[in-house]
């Protein structure tokens, strides 16, 4: 019986490590669309969250009948528990990606972005993919040096993060308070993105040692 409840973890860990490279691929979509002013791959980013909320819901169940079934122990459990927050950082992850293709369809037919942040933007869809990778991997060894090195990455996209703020609050800007309160929204989802990342690697190294990083080492919730 124990031999078939590891085999139903690792096939938890394998689910939310497949769900994790979906999430990237939805935060590619959604900067393509953002970047390009893309209503079809806004919609496919909207699409792509539909079934990574899906797939979500059916690990949480695998996770809750393991946990209402099984009767683990100490190590188990702290295992399964962690599963469980790891599905609700993989959703956000998803809903971030949509709630980028949600404002490039509101305002369709027009570009949200202003010709000189594209590159900023470009650039933390990059990074939130590479996170989401990053996340992947980490689920899939459950290596807890890679995980607890994730926070390194985010270091780059709150670099961005703040560049961008400065562009907003320059004297020089002329696109208006709308257009900058859309840009700093965005900016936040994709912040956002990269703390679900961040927050995955804290609690498998929480998963693998018992141990919680320091709340500095591991970024903002």
């Amino acid at each position: 019986m124990r031999t078939v409840y590891h085999e139903k973890l690792a096939q938890l860990a394998d689910q939310l490590s497949r769900l994790c490279s979906l999430t990237g691929a939805a935060i590619e979509h959604a900067t393509g669309a953002l970047l390009h002013a893309d209503p079809a791959a806004a919609e496919q980013t909207i699409t792509d969250y539909r079934h990574i909320e899906a797939l979500c819901t059916h690990a949480e169940e695998c996770a809750i009948a393991l946990l209402a079934l099984q009767q683990p122990v100490a190590g188990e459990l702290r295992s399964i528990v962690s599963w469980m927050q790891i599905v609700a950082d993989v959703d956000r992850m998803g809903a971030l990606a949509a709630h980028v293709a949600e404002i490039v369809l509101q305002r369709h037919p027009n570009h949200v972005l202003p010709t000189e942040v594209e590159h900023h933007f470009a650039e933390m869809g990059r990074v939130a993919h590479e996170l989401a990778q990053s996340a992947q991997e980490v689920l899939a060894t459950r290596d807890p040096d890679k995980a607890a090195r994730i926070r390194d990455q985010d270091d780059e996209m709150d670099g961005l993060h703040r560049q961008l703020y400065t562009a907003l609050m320059d004297r020089d800007w002329t696109h208006g308070v709308p257009a900058a309160v859309d840009l700093a929204l965005l900016a936040r989802f994709y912040e956002r993105f990269a703390d679900h990342a961040v927050e995955i690697g804290r609690r498998v190294v929480f998963q693998v040692t018992g141990t919680r990083l320091p709340e500095q080492a591991v970024g903002t919730h």
